[in-house]
């Protein structure tokens, strides 16, 4: 089984990646540590600020490093917001049969609500080096696109309205 976990920025994929290998012992790959390498190593110019050209950069190579664990019928989680709203058409029905989809998103109540302890929370699982670019709106703005561009290709959301939590409980539940 493949769990890939996608959503906005500070949603919590990576904690959910984390508590998912704790409580199903299954790997987890984060799609930012692979950006990280090709940036840093040379492989590609582009920079983390580069979302909607790494998306098309990195999302060929995560497809099919998820194809030879299904074929290799090893699970893994597989985490980050480099996921395209149409993901699907790349895999067949015969992968898509091993495939969880899971997007977080945050409502505009949720952030307003509850920035503080978002960005308390955003080193929790891994150090975020310099997070001054997290602001309120960019993350309404970040969600609501995600949930659009999701909504629109059809997928289901995990909505985190008013206790993110209750909703990864909830979501845990259904995996």
């Amino acid at each position: 089984m493949i769990v890939l976990i996608t959503g906005a920025s500070h949603t919590g994929k990576t904690a959910l990646a984390q508590r998912l290998l704790e409580q199903m012992k299954i790997p987890y790959l984060s799609i930012d540590h692979l950006k990280m390498g090709l940036i840093r190593s040379g492989h590609t110019a582009l920079t983390p600020e580069d979302d909607d050209a790494l998306t098309a950069y990195l999302w060929p190579i995560v497809r099919e490093m998820i194809k030879t664990a299904i074929e290799n019928r090893q699970d893994l989680i597989v985490e980050g917001c480099y996921v395209p709203f149409d993901w699907r058409k790349d895999f067949d029905e015969a992968y898509l049969a091993s495939i969880r989809f899971v997007c977080l998103a945050m409502t505009d109540a949720y952030v307003d609500a509850h920035f503080d302890a978002i960005q308390a929370h955003a080193s929790d699982v891994e150090a975020r080096l310099d997070d001054s670019g997290c602001t309120a709106a960019r993350l309404k703005a970040d969600n609501r696109a995600v949930t659009e561009g999701f909504l629109t290709a059809g997928e289901a959301l995990a909505v985190i309205d008013t206790d993110w939590n209750t909703a990864i409980e909830t979501l845990l539940s259904t995996l």
